[in-house]
């Protein structure tokens, strides 16, 4: 089966808002409740280190473990769900095969977006909302959490779960980098304790148990890692 990438409806102000998703839109889609969101966001943080600007798209198996992560960075001057959903959708393509042949999802997709402001809802979590669920549609994924990674800390957005640290850096603390090249690498533990090893990690994707736990009458089976 094979999927490209469409071109985009008119890209006006009426259009991109209707790429969108909003608080009570995103709660009605039964997403999976991260177990130990304080875990997740500092496994990721710790090795993608985003700046303001950067998304760390992660993806987890039935079994609760980091698959493969990985971080890039994209405009969002004038944020559209349709543009963040190719983005994200080609991210997928690159770090994991495609689960479309299952019945039932097994593997699930979460965002990280690290950015200035408030932790509220903005229209750019909207319009990362409606890419991140139309791209794990697309790649057979279960939509996971949204995470805002702002310099007030993270927050889970439709759950309200946040924390203090880590957090996004003040501009002039860091700038977005370059979108990065992603390459898999082996699974690791998320909050295995730093090593001379894990200190080189490679900064893109990375792997390991992380904390999910199934919800939403979705039941956990299948297969991990790259298959």
């Amino acid at each position: 089966m094979s999927l490209g990438f469409a071109t985009p409806p008119p890209t006006d102000a009426v259009s991109r808002l209707s790429r969108s998703l909003e608080p009570s839109e995103w709660a009605a889609l039964g997403v999976p409740l991260l177990r130990s969101p304080r875990e997740v966001v500092g496994g990721l943080h710790e090795r993608h280190l985003p700046a303001p600007g950067t998304a760390v798209l992660a993806v987890f198996g039935p079994d609760e473990r980091l698959v493969a992560s990985a971080s890039f960075v994209r405009s969002t001057d004038r944020p559209d769900g349709w543009e963040f959903r190719n983005a994200l959708l080609g991210q997928l393509r690159r770090i994991v095969p495609h689960d479309l042949r299952r019945r039932t999802p097994v593997r699930t997709a979460a965002l990280l977006f690290c950015r200035g402001g408030g932790s509220d809802w903005s229209e750019v979590d909207g319009a990362w909302m409606w890419g991140l669920r139309d791209a794990c549609t697309l790649h057979g994924l279960r939509c996971g959490a949204y995470i805002v990674l702002t310099p007030a800390g993270w927050q889970v957005l439709g759950e309200g779960r946040k924390g203090r640290r880590p957090r996004s850096p003040e501009p002039s603390e860091g700038a977005p980098a370059e979108l990065p090249q992603v390459t898999p690498t082996p699974d690791r533990p998320v909050s295995a304790p730093r090593t001379p090893v894990e200190a080189t990690r490679p900064p893109h994707v990375a792997g390991g148990p992380a904390a999910l736990s199934p919800s939403n009458g979705f039941a956990p089976g299948g297969r991990t890692g790259h298959s």
